[in-house]
């Protein structure tokens, strides 16, 4: 594991239950930027940074930097009333991609706050296979039918349960470990 990856992890680690997490926007694209600014602070010059370049991935273009702006700012009025309001704000933040890397993790961490707020559950990411989930949010972008069946049977209402939230730090950077689309 790279020192950014190991020393981003125990970021997220120290995440639970701190003031800085209480402190984060939830469900916007700023809230995001503070999540990816808290883990990567310092490790990149462009952390909490929206991209200015392109950006793809396996044959996949993220949204063009020049369209970034526009998209990011109708995500954030996206309802997120019901999960499956919720995973669409999710794949749709996904394809925007917004950061030069560690949009996954920061993510994760964003859906997992959006989830507590708006349901009171949140993903028991111990409990979704790395292949399934890197294989449904590739598909995603044209139908977002099996990531939100992976994450609905990951859902769990333990959203202060320590274990849980560590585990989920640990599969998060199982997931980009290494590179899937290759």
């Amino acid at each position: 594991m790279s020192n950014v990856d190991q020393t981003s992890k125990e970021r997220a680690k120290k995440l639970f239950g701190s003031s800085e997490i209480t402190g984060f926007e939830v469900g916007t694209t700023r809230g995001l930027q503070q999540i990816h600014e808290y883990l990567f602070g310092g490790l990149y010059d462009f952390s909490g940074q929206i991209r200015k370049k392109d950006l793809s991935k396996g044959g996949f273009r993220f949204a063009a930097h020049l369209y970034l702006k526009e998209s990011l700012e109708k995500i954030d009025e996206m309802p997120e009333s019901t999960f499956e309001q919720i995973v669409a704000k999710y794949v749709e933040m996904n394809i925007a991609h917004p950061f030069m890397e560690g949009n996954g993790r920061s993510m994760r961490i964003w859906l997992d706050l959006v989830l507590k707020k708006n349901l009171k559950q949140c993903v028991n990411w111990a409990k979704i296979d790395k292949a399934d989930y890197l294989n449904a949010m590739q598909r995603s972008p044209v139908n977002d039918l099996e990531i939100r069946e992976l994450l609905r049977a990951a859902l769990t209402d333990k959203i202060s349960d320590r274990e849980i939230f560590m585990k989920g730090v640990e599969q998060s950077y199982y997931y980009e470990e290494e590179d899937f689309y290759k």
